[in-house]
């Protein structure tokens, strides 16, 4: 992926010295140098972009995470009530029994 990108920033270097000159006063290095600026600023805004989409993910998943952790905790409490309960009942009968 880096490979590519170089060659594309060397390939817009070359074509942007074999163009005509669109700005007045600029000669084909200073050209060059623009087209080198431009390429580098719209990398740097491609790679913050999807900086940000991969912050944005993690992100979500955090927020999923805790949600999951909190669903576990209510069906622990749920499942430990019914165990207790379960329990108690069975104690009850002991007692009952035991009479």
């Amino acid at each position: 992926m880096k490979r590519i990108s170089i060659i594309a920033l060397v390939l817009a270097t070359l074509l942007a010295g074999c163009k005509e000159s669109s700005t007045e006063g600029m000669g084909p290095a200073q050209q060059a140098g623009k087209a080198v600026d431009e390429a580098g600023a719209r990398v740097q805004n491609a790679v913050q972009d999807q900086v940000a989409k991969a912050d944005e993910a993690a992100e979500r998943a955090r927020e999923k995470a805790k949600e999951a952790a909190a669903q576990a905790r209510d069906n622990l409490d749920r499942a430990t009530a019914k165990v207790g309960e379960k329990v108690e009942k069975a104690g009850e009968k002991m007692q009952e029994a035991a009479r």
